[in-house]
This record gives C-alpha cells, structure tokens and sequence, in this order.
C-alpha cells in the first residue's frame, strides 16, 4: 500500500486591514465628493476623495444665476431723484471783456542847455537851415489874447519862430533856459542858467492861483505860462520858438519876483 504524504496549505500573505482601509474600500464608487471620517486610536480624519478620471458635471460648473434687478435697484433710485440739468437751444456764452484805457506816455523832457563855445556864426548857420520851417511855424502860431498888456510875454511873443539851438541864450537860436532867461533880462531881471536853478530862484505856486508870465517847470525843461492852457518855450532841436499846449503832466508853476 502506498503511502502519500498530504502537503499542507499555506493562504498567500495578505496587506493588513485596518478599520480606515475597509471604510475607503466601502465608499471609494460613492461619489466624486465623499467626506470619510474615521476614528483611528483617537484622531478625526477628514478626507474628501476626487477621482481624477471623473469628467465634471454641468451641474459642478454652472454658475447660479443672480438677480440684477435688487444690485441696480439703488443706483435707478438715486437717478430717479437726482435733478435734472437742461439748457435751452438758443443758449449763448457771454463774456464780459474789462474796460481797457490807453495811457499816452508824456513826452521826454527837453534836453537841459549845454554850454559851449560855439561862435556866433555857427549859430546862424543852423539857423539859417531851419528860416524854412521856421517861417511854417510862425504863421500857425497863435498868440493867446493874455500877450497884451503882460510884459512878459510880450517880450517873448517877439521871438517866435527863433530856431532852438543846443546851449543857444540869442536871438540867433534858443534852447529852453537861455529863451526864459533872455527875456526876463529884457526886463532888467538875472536868472540862472539852467532850467533846475531857474526853479530854484522862483516860488512855487499852484495851478490855480499861476498867472500869464509865470513859468513852467518839468525835469530837464522850462517854459513860460501864457494862461489857459498855453505856454511859450523852445522846446527842442528841429522846432523854434512858440505857443503851443501844456503837454506836461505834472507842471510846476514859478513865480519870479
């Protein structure tokens, strides 16, 4: 009789099982998102399983819809109530331009006499250039009605049309002091040189209380008043000697004697 041996079985080793395994094997097809929470020697797990071949759901990616009508609800209100700004269609832009007023700059003021010694012909020589001019000038001059009966002018009205002459004090030529200075000798009165001594020498009056044969005194210039609102002077190389408007601004009015 023949012996046979019974080979004994042996079960294949198997991975370990623990409690967490056996619930993530249970619920691993319940779905896309599934909390497992398991107690394992005393700690909470909390696991959500994704599965990475799940294609997403048009319920997953759809946002919900929102309502409009409630987010603009106070804005519409604020509109409603805001006032209205409305401009007619003949509307016109004005402008109202400031007044501008023209200053007419004064005159330079004449040239104050330079002494030289220029010979007496020389001064006739540039008379003589001027006699056509001067000739023009003394036949539009008027003579103010104040010449009569004042001696002082009617010493200077006989010189009008005299040319001016840089430093001239003769009848060949004047420049403004040696002309205010020449006729006041006339009537046994000296004055300075200069338009600045001639002030000097004098008392200031004013405007209002200026008499015909007073003078005119402006920097660098002197004249003699011929009442109203005329003077006599030599007022500057190229003229001669006349009547003519205060043009000054500011006059100062020189009482001799």
């Amino acid at each position: 009789m023949t012996a046979v041996a019974a080979r004994a079985r042996h079960r294949s080793a198997r991975r370990p099982v623990t409690p967490l395994t056996e619930l993530t094997g249970t619920l691993a097809g319940a779905g896309r998102r599934t909390a497992v929470v398991a107690a394992s020697s005393g700690l909470m797990v909390s696991m959500i399983a994704v599965p990475a071949t799940a294609a997403p759901s048009s319920n997953d990616t759809a946002l919900g819809s929102v309502d409009t009508t409630n987010l603009t609800a106070s804005a519409r209100a604020v509109l409603d109530t805001a006032p209205q700004v409305t401009a007619p269609a003949e509307a016109a832009w004005t402008f109202e331009a400031p007044a501008v007023t023209a200053v007419v700059p004064e005159p330079e003021p004449e040239p104050e006499p330079v002494v030289t010694t220029t010979s007496r012909s020389a001064a006739r020589a540039d008379a003589a250039a001027t006699t056509e001019t001067a000739s023009v000038e003394v036949a539009s001059a008027a003579v103010p009605q104040s010449v009569a009966g004042n001696a002082v002018l009617e010493v200077a009205a006989r010189y009008v049309g005299t040319p001016y002459v840089s430093g001239g004090t003769t009848p060949d030529g004047f420049d403004c002091s040696g002309f205010v200075s020449y006729v006041y000798a006339q009537l046994g009165i000296d004055l300075p040189r200069t338009s600045s001594a001639i002030k000097g020498a004098g008392t200031v009056v004013s405007a209002a209380d200026a008499q015909p044969g007073d003078l005119i005194w402006s920097p660098g210039h002197i004249a003699i008043y011929a009442g109203g609102n005329q003077q006599i002077d030599a007022p500057r190389p190229g003229k001669t000697v006349q009547f003519r408007a205060i043009w000054q601004s500011n006059p100062v009015f020189i009482r001799i004697g």
